[in-house]
């Protein structure tokens, strides 16, 4: 099953989680996006000006870890985190601007790897933004903590998002200051993205260099990266997935 495809568009590469489904974040998901990633990497000639675009098809942007894949298998729960993990990497430092569409639910790891992205357009007819893991039970790994803290300025905002698993719609994170743009639909979501990605285009920004400031800015990630708390949490996991 076709997990992603990726379209380009000028100056723009547009990847999108196809399916109707969660989306939820596996190794084979993460791998195809991973793919898709170094098939822009090799392309030499685009990585200045150019602008990733990141959007899905359906419901949900992605909903999270998929616990009903790994179960209560260690192994399985440590590779989906390595994943992961070497997929935040793989953003933070990539050599362009990325936009995040979110046109669906955005939640627990599915809404760390949005954040991921350097700005966020959001729909405001369906899905919010939702750090679950207070609700069932997950212990949130310091380095999602550090994405947060990234992302997401204002502290009681960041306090009732972690400790309340607060949902925020997108005119609630619009005035947090959490995304970039909010849109009436779908349509008009990925419309604004394209927008947005065609004006960050004109700056005409070395890509190696807008990467390696990237990993500065976000120094605090990288450093967090290395720990791999979710193996610690496994009878966690497991009694959560008995919870889905």
């Amino acid at each position: 099953m076709e997990m992603c495809n990726l379209e380009k568009r000028g100056k723009l590469f547009i990847l999108t989680l196809t399916g109707e489904d969660e989306h939820r974040i596996n190794p084979d998901r993460i791998d195809a996006i991973r793919s898709a990633l170094n098939q822009i990497r090799s392309d030499s000639t685009s990585l200045s000006g150019s602008v990733l675009i990141t959007t899905a098809h359906g419901k949900f942007f992605s909903n999270g870890y998929d616990l009903s894949w790994a179960g209560s298998s260690p192994d399985k729960i440590r590779l989906m985190s390595s994943k992961l993990r070497e997929l935040v990497a793989d953003l933070i430092s990539f050599p362009m601007p990325t936009v995040a569409a979110i046109t669906g639910h955005a939640c627990a790891a599915g809404l760390i790897f949005a954040f991921c992205h350097d700005y966020i357009v959001m729909r405001k007819d369906r899905g919010f933004l939702y750090m679950s893991e207070t609700n069932i039970g997950l212990k949130i790994p310091a380095w999602f903590i550090a994405v947060i803290r990234c992302k997401i300025g204002d502290a009681k905002v960041r306090r009732d998002m972690v400790l309340k698993a607060k949902k925020l719609t997108a005119e609630q994170a619009l005035e947090s200051g959490i995304i970039d743009a909010a849109f009436d639909t779908a349509a008009e979501t990925a419309e604004g993205a394209v927008e947005l990605g065609e004006k960050l285009v004109k700056n005409g920004w070395n890509g190696q260099v807008y990467g390696e400031n990237r990993k500065q800015l976000y120094s605090e990630i990288l450093d967090k990266l290395g720990v791999d708390e979710i193996t610690d949490d496994v009878n966690n996991v497991a009694i959560a997935t008995s919870k889905m």
